[in-house]
């Protein structure tokens, strides 16, 4: 890992402890173990510190999305399969990768004033909304990129929910019957 994606983890892991106004330059020094100054040398400003935790969000979520495709790959096809595999994904999200969901939330606010950063968030949007589109047309959805957004944004609601609403050491209760509901409805517009 270079030391630029370090910097963009920790700055990742204070946005998710302390929010927006927690994340500055000294503060990822002291959170990173650095010398002073060593975040401001690779980010000069505030713009650039953010823009690369999103950039670094949008990698972690690759990986993610790449496991979810091997997860596909072995579980089973079609629509059963992609159940699994998207529950698996949410779990995930809410557990190991819990907080870089925080730090996503707290930049997608943020963006709301940021037409700059709004701009790096909508990329990586499109880009995972792709992602996901693919997983859909692999599994037999017809009509996958109509409902791709609709997965996102079902998947963004009830992450959102459980984030604000469950105990971050509870365990996370099964969403397969959620995420079958939505998916029984795919096709039927």
């Amino acid at each position: 890992m270079s030391r630029r994606q370090e910097i963009a983890d920790v700055a990742i892991g204070l946005l998710a402890a302390e929010g927006m106004r927690g994340l500055t330059h000294r503060a990822v020094d002291r959170a990173a173990g650095l010398p002073e100054g060593s975040t401001s040398y690779y980010f000069r400003t505030r713009q650039g510190l953010l823009q690369a935790a999103v950039e670094r969000l949008a990698e972690h979520t690759a990986t993610e999305i790449a496991a979810l495709k091997q997860r596909l790959q072995v579980s089973a096809t079609g629509r059963e399969g992609l159940v699994e595999a998207v529950a698996w994904l949410v779990g995930q999200w809410l557990t190991a990768s819990r907080d870089r969901q925080l730090a996503r939330y707290e930049l997608s606010l943020e963006a709301t004033r940021r037409p700059e950063l709004r701009e790096v968030l909508a990329a990586n949007r499109a880009h995972l909304r792709d992602l996901v589109t693919g997983l859909l047309d692999a599994s037999g959805i017809p009509d996958a990129d109509l409902w791709a957004g609709d997965l996102i944004a079902y998947a963004d609601g009830l992450l959102l929910d459980r984030l604000f609403t469950g105990d971050p050491g509870a365990a996370v209760p099964d969403l397969r019957p959620k995420i079958r509901a939505l998916l029984a409805t795919v096709g039927e517009r």
